[in-house]
């Protein structure tokens, strides 16, 4: 199974690429775009960043490894799926609007490929209005109790996976698992 590049190196091609996106802002997005039903495809810059100008990564860089790793992980029926937010040796703050520009990007992304009448189930629609909801959170101050505020950003990557799972389930999992059916 294809690895996703660090975040190092996935910032490092944003540079070279002169996009002005972070890296959960790249991840995010593009996981939106897959798990909303968009085509996996080399020239997914372009339709994630929704300009059609964006170049489309070079064979084998970073962001052409961070799209095969994250699509196959994404269809991978055991869960691998991971969120690639940047270091984990960042400040807990740092890492918690990672989060939270992680989610806002998912949800353009997901929009993009999936309109504005996505075929969610029941569970799916709410986790898409509490990814919405983690979107336009933001970082309150961190408490003198850092380790409750670790295990608290720890279970809501852990449902922000889970969430992106299920919408992607919903949108291109179930069409397609009802089409072989068919």
């Amino acid at each position: 199974m294809p690895q996703l590049p660090t975040a190092d190196e996935v910032a490092e091609a944003s540079r070279a690429l002169e996009l002005g996106a972070t890296v959960p802002e790249l991840h995010g997005s593009l996981c939106g775009w897959l798990a909303g039903g968009g085509e996996d495809t080399a020239a997914w810059l372009a339709r994630v960043l929704a300009d059609p100008a964006a170049p489309a990564p070079p064979s084998g860089s970073a962001l052409d490894r961070l799209r095969q790793a994250t699509a196959t992980q994404l269809a991978d029926g055991e869960f691998s799926f991971q969120l690639l937010l940047g270091d984990d040796d960042q400040p807990l703050r740092q890492r918690a609007q990672g989060l939270f520009d992680w989610c806002r990007s998912f949800l353009g992304g997901f929009g993009l490929a999936a309109g504005a009448q996505p075929p969610l189930s029941e569970e799916g629609a709410e986790a898409l209005q509490d990814l919405a909801r983690l979107a336009g959170a933001s970082v309150q101050e961190i408490d003198e109790d850092e380790e409750e505020d670790e295990s608290a950003l720890s279970e809501l990557e852990e449902f922000v996976r889970v969430a992106a799972l299920l919408l992607h389930g919903d949108c291109v999992l179930g069409p397609r698992h009802r089409r072989t059916l068919n």
